[in-house]
């Protein structure tokens, strides 16, 4: 998987579970999707389900996908995995897959939540361009960004909303403060610029920096990733509710 996150969250596996599986629960902490609701399936088959995610005001790109989940597992982990494709051909990703695992600490102080995923984009070699100066980073920042913010809600009982609203008001100051280096003493704007910059964030707004990025050499995707088959696009019918495994 070209990209991969890790998180320590201090929480229950159950409380990090529903989080996650939820789409009420997950849709309010990751940054990467604004709509994600369930597709009817037939019992005993993967679950289908619809994201969709605002990239400019006017615009919505929306895509649909399959997952299956193992919650229980002889090692004490637990996985998800899915598939997904996007149809829309203002989407730069075409199609995908990936999976989270939650691996209980060694030491007994909350769980390990990582994932790995990696996707193929369209418009030919200038989506294969602009995927790895720009898409594909941004991917990686917002994920780790959404890890940490779920991490803060719950370890802290900070909710998405609350940690969205001190990430923009933190910024806002930082912003304010080079600006007014560069009013009022502009010999020191640059310094002040490069200290905004290198402050690390306050303990309660959410930081990508807070997670792993690089894969450890032992990382490989789940046997059950293999068993969803090949994402094929299908269009979505009908809400309904349901869970990833």
């Amino acid at each position: 998987m070209s990209l991969y996150i890790e998180a320590r969250i201090r929480a229950d596996l159950d409380d990090l579970w529903a989080h996650t599986q939820e789409p009420a629960q997950h849709r309010r902490w990751d940054l990467r999707f604004g709509e994600i609701d369930y597709l009817p399936c037939e019992e005993g088959e993967p679950q289908r389900f619809r994201y969709a995610t605002r990239v400019l005001p006017f615009l919505t790109v929306a895509g649909t996908g399959v997952s299956a989940g193992e919650k229980r597992r002889p090692d004490g982990t637990r996985t998800s995995a899915l598939r997904f494709a996007s149809p829309h051909p203002l989407s730069l990703l075409e199609e995908g897959s990936g999976y989270w695992r939650y691996v209980p600490a060694e030491d007994g102080d909350g769980v390990r939540f990582l994932t790995g995923y990696d996707y193929r984009p369209r418009w030919g070699r200038f989506g294969r361009i602009t995927d790895r100066l720009v898409f594909r980073p941004l991917m990686g920042w917002a994920t780790a960004w959404s890890f940490d913010r779920l991490r803060l809600w719950l370890e802290r009982g900070i909710t998405p909303e609350r940690a969205l609203l001190h990430a923009a008001v933190e910024l806002a100051v930082r912003l304010l403060c080079v600006a007014a280096a560069v009013l009022f003493v502009p010999m020191v704007a640059l310094a002040v610029a490069a200290t905004m910059l290198m402050l690390p964030p306050l303990p309660t707004t959410p930081a990508a920096r807070r997670c792993l990025r690089k894969a450890p050499a032992r990382a490989r995707a789940p046997r059950i990733l293999a068993g969803l088959g090949p994402m094929t696009p299908r269009a979505p019918r009908t809400r309904t509710e349901g869970q990833y495994s």
